[in-house]
């Protein structure tokens, strides 16, 4: 009997072979590497990144889908596979010596952002990521100071990472087929940060309360961490909107104190 797609799962798998074949050019797999695909599914990917000889790990949460997985892993030697929740997942348990993770995935719509967060504490082990998100979400991820796209979850992730909207996806890739567009995501992590923080903890603090009253002026919304004078001192307007802030412009307001 055929699986069926859970919504408490927030599945939908990917069927188009012309963009699976797509989203594997993109990512470009070599036998040297270690990549990881979160919620791996029926394994549409999965095989063509076996196929390609890179040791390949997948994190599959849904149980039902384990055997035709293992099936999978059966004929490929370099598959393993990880029944657990990405959410919560250690990725630190899956690095050998001082090799970085590649880590690709078809993410459910319901858990994208907070998985995102997740990785991002896992940034350090992390070569690249190619991710499959809401078209919405994707971007949010690439979006500019001034564009209406713009927020926290830009900043967080732009502070790590270099952005790419690769392309989009229709909804008829998949079954059962979204409501919306999908689209592709590279995720590059910086060499080194470009701006760095002193305190992360209190930058991110501040894009949090900035973002969560994004109609306020930062005077307005950041008034419990920040006085007017401190934000005029880190050489920026306290009456103009977050939006407007560059990643460089919140860590400087954060450095300021």
């Amino acid at each position: 009997m055929p699986h069926q797609p859970r919504k408490r799962f927030g599945q939908n798998f990917l069927h188009d072979h012309h963009i699976i074949q797509k989203i594997v050019k993109v990512i470009n797999p070599q036998s040297n590497e270690h990549l990881i695909e979160i919620g791996p599914g029926l394994g549409a990917l999965t095989q063509y990144l076996a196929q390609a000889g890179t040791q390949l790990e997948v994190i599959e949460i849904d149980r039902d889908l384990l055997a035709g997985l293992t099936n999978l892993a059966e004929q490929h030697a370099n598959l393993t596979i990880h029944h657990a929740d990405a959410l919560k997942f250690d990725f630190n348990r899956l690095v050998k010596s001082s090799e970085r993770l590649r880590i690709v995935g078809n993410l459910p719509y319901n858990i994208s952002t907070p998985l995102l967060f997740h990785l991002i504490n896992h940034i350090q082990l992390v070569k690249d990521m190619y991710f499959m998100l809401q078209k919405e979400v994707v971007e949010r991820l690439a979006a500019k100071p001034g564009e209406s796209a713009y927020g926290r979850l830009s900043v967080m992730v732009q502070y790590y990472c270099q952005v790419s909207y690769l392309f989009t996806v229709k909804p008829g890739a998949f079954y059962p087929a979204p409501k919306v567009d999908s689209a592709i995501v590279r995720l590059i992590p910086h060499p080194a940060l470009p701006y760095v923080a002193k305190d992360f903890n209190f930058f991110s603090q501040i894009v949090l309360h900035a973002f969560n009253q994004r109609r306020k002026t930062l005077q307005n919304s950041l008034k419990t961490l920040l006085t007017t004078e401190q934000i005029k001192a880190s050489g920026i307007d306290p009456t103009i909107r977050p939006e407007q802030l560059s990643v460089a412009d919140f860590v400087q307001l954060s450095n300021q104190v």
